[in-house]
């Protein structure tokens, strides 16, 4: 596994030069936190990553041949330690779905937990999940893309870096079919009223609450430890939907 990251500097965006040679930034989907795997993350991904692990050869995903069948593709952005991606594939065994992370640990977790639970309708990526909706996804392909608690950037002048943006969810339209489902959940209040400004101002979207809002947690989203806790502490969290249209 070719597995080296990019020149990076510590705002979670790359260099990237010119055609005159100088460097612009450009921004990640995320910010690289390096970890050691622990002995059963290694041994999970000796055992799994043939399977599961998806690698780039230079053309778009054919999702028949990875998965063997025709069912509805759903992308996960992020998914940590992939404890509820698990949960929600071996819920759902009538969809696929495709989970992409950056932090070496947390491919490793989600593999050892898809093996604990003999999931197999999953697979996932280990790359920044711009360059892979730009250059591995083909467009109308996806019937849903999740993006659950994504890095709020809480300091006002850290907003800018936030992935939910007008550009990537525009990205994201292009590759959902129309139907497709876009589910974003954040505990962080100020930036569940940005996904609301950003997705209200970014067309091709219908956002499936009646108030034009937020829904109730979906049951298909597991309810994290990390949330129950959060509750217990009397901390919101703030699910949305939005079908492409």
């Amino acid at each position: 596994m070719n597995k080296a990251p990019e020149q990076q500097n510590n705002s979670g965006e790359t260099p990237e030069k010119t055609e005159g040679g100088r460097y612009m930034r450009q921004i990640r989907s995320f910010v690289r936190r390096e970890g050691r795997l622990t002995k059963g993350q290694a041994g999970a991904m000796e055992r799994q990553w043939p399977k599961m692990g998806i690698e780039f050869n230079g053309e778009l995903l054919n999702f028949e041949t990875i998965f063997g069948n025709s069912n509805p593709v759903v992308l996960e952005i992020g998914f940590g330690m992939g404890k509820s991606l698990v949960a929600m594939a071996k819920a759902a065994p009538e969809k696929n779905f495709i989970g992409v992370e950056v932090h070496t640990p947390g491919v490793g977790a989600c593999l050892l937990e898809a093996e604990r639970q003999e999931v197999d309708n999953l697979r996932v990526i280990e790359h920044d999940a711009v360059v892979v909706l730009n250059e591995w996804i083909a467009d109308n392909s996806l019937d849903g893309v999740q993006i659950f608690f994504p890095d709020p950037w809480h300091k006002k002048r850290h907003h800018k870096r936030r992935l939910i943006q007008l550009d990537f969810v525009a990205l994201l339209r292009k590759k959902l079919k129309e139907g497709g489902v876009l589910h974003l959940a954040t505990d962080w209040e100020n930036y569940a009223e940005h996904m609301l400004e950003v997705m209200g101002e970014a067309p091709g979207y219908r956002n499936q609450a009646s108030d034009g809002t937020y829904i109730p947690r979906p049951e298909e989203r597991p309810l994290t430890k990390f949330e129950q806790r959060g509750q217990r502490l009397g901390h919101g969290v703030w699910d949305m939907k939005y079908t492409a249209i």
